[in-house]
C-alpha cells in the first residue's frame, strides 16, 4: 500500500512529549519546509509478515524541478552501506535526480524504478544520462529481505506520492521495517529556521533510522536505553538461522539527507554532512562497525548554475556562477544541522507502533511512559 505523506501515524511527535530540543522549527518541523522539496513513500506491510518494507523518495525541486542541478556534498561516517550517485557527486559537486532510499536488497529495484520515472516524466534528462542516488538500510530482522518485495513499481509510486506539507513518520516508506536503538525506528524529520547576518533560511534533516544498540541510547542527554524495561529481542534473541547469536549491537545503518535554501558552495554542503554524526552522537551512537552511515548535502539555491556542458549552448563562452555564503558564516548551518538531526531520529522513534514482521519477529516502540518518566525526575520537560 501507499502510505500518504499527509498522515501522521500515532500523532505524536517528540517535541509532544516535552522533550527538550533547540532551535526554531519550520512551519511543519520537515525537511518539506525547504520550498521545492517533497517527499513521497509506498509502504509495503500487509501485516502478515511476507514484507515489512518500502520505499522512500525525496525531490529536492519537487516533480517539475528534476534536472535542475542542485550544489550537493556527502559524507560516509562509515561506509558498511550504499548510496549510489556518490561518485558523481563528489566529482561535480551536484546532482539532478531525485533521492530514494530503501532496504539494502532493493537498491537495483529503485533504481531501475527511478530510470523508468525519470523517462516517462523527464525524457529529455534521460536521455542524456543518469546517475540516480539511491540509499538502503538493512530491514532483514522485521523483512523477508531475500523476498524481492520492492519492485521498480513501488520506487515509481512513492516518487507519485512525493509532496510538500506535513510528512508521515516511524514505520512507512523505506523505514517500514526498521529498528533504531533496540526499538522500532523507520523515517523521521525535523526542520530549522536559520539566520546569517540578517538574512534567514531553512534547512530540513531526513534520516532512516536503523543504527544504534539499546544500551546507547541517550535522550535529553539522559541514558534512557539502559533504564527502559522494554523488551529487546532484536539484540537479545537468538533469532538468527544456525543458532548464531543476535545482530551486533549498533548494526543496522542510517541514511541522512539534509536540505536547505541556503546558497552553499559544495565543499559548505560537504561540511554540512560532515556535522550529520554530531546530532546523531546525541542520540547516543558511538558509530558502530556494523553501521552504515551514508549522508548527503544539497541546496535548493543557485537554480540555473552548475549545469553540464549538455544543459548549455557548447557555442556560448559563457561562466558559471554561485552565490555562497562566506565560510566563516556558515557555523548557523552548522548548529541547524546537529539539532534537526538530533530531532529527526527522535520523531523517528516516538511517531512508531510495535510492529510484528517475519516469522514473528517483534520491535517494540519506544514508550512515551519511558520518557514521561525519565524528563519528570529530572525536571526536564519542555
Amino acid at each position: 500500500m501507499t502510505q500518504p505523506a499527509a498522515a501522521f501515524p500515532g500523532g505524536v511527535r517528540a517535541r509532544d512529549l516535552g522533550i527538550p530540543l533547540d532551535g526554531t522549527p519550520g512551519t511543519h518541523n520537515a525537511i518539506t519546509d525547504v520550498a521545492g522539496v517533497t517527499v513521497g513513500y509506498t509502504t509495503l506491510n500487509p501485516g502478515d509478515g511476507t514484507m515489512c518494507t518500502g520505499v522512500t523518495a525525496i525531490l529536492p525541486r519537487g516533480r517539475d524541478g528534476v534536472g535542475i542541478p542542485c550544489a550537493a556534498g556527502t559524507y560516509s561516517f562509515n561506509g558498511n552501506g550504499e548510496m549510489t550517485g556518490r561518485a558523481w557527486i563528489e566529482e561535480s559537486g551536484q546532482f539532478t535526480t531525485p533521492v530514494l532510499i530503501t532496504n539494502s536488497h532493493a537498491v537495483g529495484a529503485c533504481h531501475t524504478g527511478v530510470d523508468q520515472w525519470m523517462h516517462r516524466e523527464h525524457p529529455a534528462v534521460s536521455a542524456q544520462w543518469m546517475l540516480p542516488v539511491v540509499a538502503e538500510t538493512w530491514d532483514g530482522y522485521l523483512n523477508d529481505i531475500n523476498g524481492g518485495h520492492v519492485r521498480p513499481e513501488h520506487a515509481i509510486a512513492a516518487l507519485d506520492a512525493a509532496a510538500s506539507g506535513p510528512v508521515a513518520e516511524g514505520s512507512v516508506g523505506g523505514g517500514t521495517g526498521m529498528n533504531c536503538y533496540g526499538f522500532k525506528g523507520g523515517s523521521g524529520t525535523a526542520s530549522r529556521l536559520v539566520s546569517v547576518a540578517g538574512r534567514h533560511y531553512t534547512l530540513g534533516a531526513f534520516v532512516q533510522a536503523n543504527f544504534g544498540s539499546r544500551e546507547e541510547f541517550r535522550l535529553a542527554g539522559l541514558p534512557l536505553g539502559r533504564l527502559s524495561q522494554a523488551p529487546n529481542p532484536l539484540e537479545e534473541t537468538d533469532w538468527f538461522a544456525g543458532g548464531r547469536a543476535a545482530v551486533p549491537g549498533g548494526a543496522g545503518s542510517v541514511i541522512v539527507v539534509i536540505a536547505t535554501d541556503a546558497p552553499l558552495l559544495p565543499a559548505q554542503l560537504k561540511a554540512v554532512a560532515r556535522r550529520v554524526p554530531l546530532g546523531l552522537a546525541r542520540t547516543g551512537t558511538a558509530g558502530g562497525h556494523f553501521s552504515g552511515d551514508i549522508f548527503l548535502a544539497f541546496s535548493t539555491a543557485n537554480a540555473g548554475s552548475l549545469r553540464s556542458t549538455l544543459q548549455r549552448d557548447p557555442a556560448a563562452a559563457e561562466l558559471d556562477s554561485l552565490d555562497f555564503l562566506p565560510w566563516g558564516q556558515v557555523d548557523p548551518v552548522f548548529t541547524a544541522t546537529v539539532e534537526a538531526v538530533e530531532e529527526a531520529v527522535l520523531n523517528a522513534l516516538v511517531n512508531n507502533a510495535d510492529t510484528t514482521g517475519r516469522n514473528g519477529h517483534f520491535s517494540p516502540a519506544l514508550p512515551h511512559a519511558d520518557v514521561h518518566t525519565l524528563l519528570t525526575a529530572h525536571n526536564l520537560q519542555a
